[in-house]
């Protein structure tokens, strides 16, 4: 078995909520962005086609006579760890994370990755290969050094590598034998203040120590508890904590299909993939994501220009997030472009004024939370409740960004009624009578609107858009969002059409007509989860429960998922981990486990 294998999704994720970095099945990082989310990628092997010729953005460690390898999650945590097993008998362990604890009542996250090796049987011998890039692959890093540690200067960063193993072997890349425990921390040009045992057992204790307690605090369901567990840790992972930002997935140009033109850069905000993970996590009673996103999205708001608010936003809350295509880097497997930036950011989307408000409710009703939203924070959300008022029936790019087209299309409008709907909730919470009716009447008007131009009677479905006759898988949500009661012989229809067209096998597309960029070749995996959920909600949860355990079986081998599934081959395709899918296991299993009281 080769030590350097094709490009795949088998990967491992860590990080710490500032840095992210994904590590293949042999324990090679191949992708990692730093000093944060969007920034450049030290290690880019990941979108390079030939990986026996990787000669930057990698760090790997090479176990001479190579026989294979396993690996598995630190039990609650997202601290990863590879066997390496040679061909006599010796195995070296890797322990890879990045350090998040609490320390001067404050959480500690630097940019920073530890990287430990340990042998456990037998005398292997190892060859460290770090060899971080600049400006998407192109350039290798310069490097200085010192007594215990190596300077690793980019164009725009200079990371510092503190060992305590033999800086020449690291240097020049030679063998040696793993003789004792060695530690590896890349982070921040700064000096560590103890040694690098010390301080690489601490961090790991404390790194250990703090997701466990996180863990602790999660109302997971009865049933599918590891899966859960591993799915929100992982959206944890996703937010961006310094701004209170949610990114969609950790990385960029991960093709939709073998062979697609359709690869994007998903290392920034979206509206609409935040107020999911907002909502799963809350479900779980992991709210503090939910505060800090508030905190982002209130600033977004209050900052806007007059032009409306964009799908998606920059992890600073940034607008322009121009797209250009690196021309040097292959792509995955050599499938190209690979793309930074998103112009969907110009798009209109107006189920964004909808994801808002509805991202945002939560914390006028919660009593758990320190300062729970109030009056302020309500007249924020009417501004944008007005706009969904205003945009509610007119064309748009839709919630699958389609780029050559508008449409007044049946889910945005969805969302717009829902952010109107919340809005008289919460004004009604708040004792604003009169704010309450405002915003009942207007929730009423585009219900009406919707039934009117959205339902297609000969059929039995809400369509796609308004006066039209396609089919869209967002249209499962009527139940969840509260458009329609489950019980509604509108909504279980809507079901039974969707399933019958845009099924395909055990998985769901997202509409079946041809886009920008041809056919759907691969199935959606959140659309999947909400094939799921319906299903559960017209009470056919026998078969619910049967496609959730086709959707968790697809999983990687460490429990993640990316955007899309080939049904014909059971490939994952797409940006990865994605956010949505990971949405889609923890709402899921909250709708199909059996109750915690009839467990036992």
């Amino acid at each position: 078995m080769s030590q350097r294998p094709e490009s795949s999704l088998e990967l491992g994720v860590i990080g710490n909520c500032q840095v992210s970095a994904l590590v293949d099945e042999l324990g090679r990082m191949v992708w990692a962005c730093m000093p944060r989310f969007d920034s450049d990628p030290v290690f880019c092997a990941l979108l390079m086609d030939d990986q026996d010729a990787v000669e930057r953005g990698v760090f790997e460690v090479l176990v001479e006579d190579f026989e294979r390898a396993e690996q598995a999650y630190v039990e609650n945590t997202p601290i990863l760890q590879t066997w390496l097993y040679d061909r006599h008998g010796g195995c070296v362990k890797v322990t890879d994370f990045a350090p998040r604890y609490q320390q001067f009542e404050r959480t500690f996250h630097p940019y920073m990755f530890v990287r430990h090796l340990e042998t456990v049987t037998g005398n292997p011998r190892v060859t460290v290969r770090l060899r971080p890039a600049g400006h998407y692959g192109a350039e290798d890093a310069r490097q200085t050094f010192g007594s215990n540690h190596i300077r690793y200067v980019l164009p725009d960063l200079t990371l510092r590598l503190t060992t305590d193993a033999s800086l020449t072997h690291v240097r020049e890349e030679r063998p040696f034998r793993l003789t004792r425990p060695v530690s590896f921390i890349l982070g921040p040009d700064e000096s560590l203040l103890e040694s690098v045992t010390r301080s690489s057992r601490f961090h790991f204790e404390q790194t250990r120590a703090y997701w466990r307690e996180w863990v602790r605090g999660l109302a997971v369901p009865f049933e599918w508890q590891d899966e859960v567990i591993r799915a929100a840790i992982t959206l944890k992972l996703c937010s961006y904590e310094d701004t209170g930002a949610i990114i969609a997935a950790m990385t960029s140009s991960i093709p939709e299909a073998a062979g697609t033109a359709r690869n994007w850069d998903y290392r920034y905000c979206w509206l609409r993939d935040s107020f999911f993970v907002v909502h799963a996590l809350n479900r779980l009673g992991a709210t503090r994501t939910m505060e800090a996103y508030l905190g982002w999205i209130l600033n977004v708001t209050a900052s806007g220009d007059g032009r409306g608010m964009q799908p998606v936003y920059g992890i600073s809350g940034e607008a322009d997030l121009s797209e250009s295509v690196v021309e040097h880097l292959p792509g995955y497997r050599g499938m190209g472009p690979v793309r930074v930036g998103n112009q969907a950011y110009e798009q209109v989307q107006n189920d964004v004024y909808g994801a808002v408000v509805l991202s945002s409710a939560q914390a006028f009703f919660d009593r758990r939370l320190d300062t729970p939203a109030g009056p302020e924070q309500l007249e924020l959300l009417e501004e944008v409740g007005r706009r969904a008022v205003e945009l509610f029936d007119k064309p748009d790019a839709g919630i699958w960004e389609y780029r050559g087209r508008a449409r007044v299309h049946t889910f945005s409008s969805m969302m717009c009624w829902a952010g109107c709907d919340r809005l008289a909730r919460i004004s009604s919470h708040l004792g604003e009578t009169a704010k309450a009716a405002q915003w009942r009447a207007a929730a009423d008007r585009i219900h009406a609107e919707i039934c009117a131009r959205a339902w297609d009677a000969e059929r039995g479905c809400f369509t796609e858009s308004f006066d039209g006759k396609s089919l869209d898988a967002s249209m499962l949500l009527i139940g969840d969002l509260g458009f329609l009661e489950a019980d509604d012989p509108r909504f279980r229809s809507t079901v039974e059409c969707i399933g019958r067209e845009l099924l395909r096998g055990q998985h769901m597309f997202r509409y079946g007509e041809a886009d920008d960029f041809g056919e759907p070749e691969t199935a959606f995996n959140i659309c999947t989860f909400w094939y799921i959920n319906a299903l559960a909600q017209i009470d056919r949860k026998d078969e619910a429960r049967e496609l959730f355990e086709e959707m968790l079986s697809r999983r990687t081998r460490l429990g993640l998922l990316s955007e899309d599934l080939d049904v014909r081959t059971g490939q994952l395709w797409g940006n990865f981990p994605q956010t949505y899918s990971l949405v889609g296991i923890i709402l899921g299993a909250i709708r199909l486990s059996k109750p915690w009281e009839d467990a036992f």
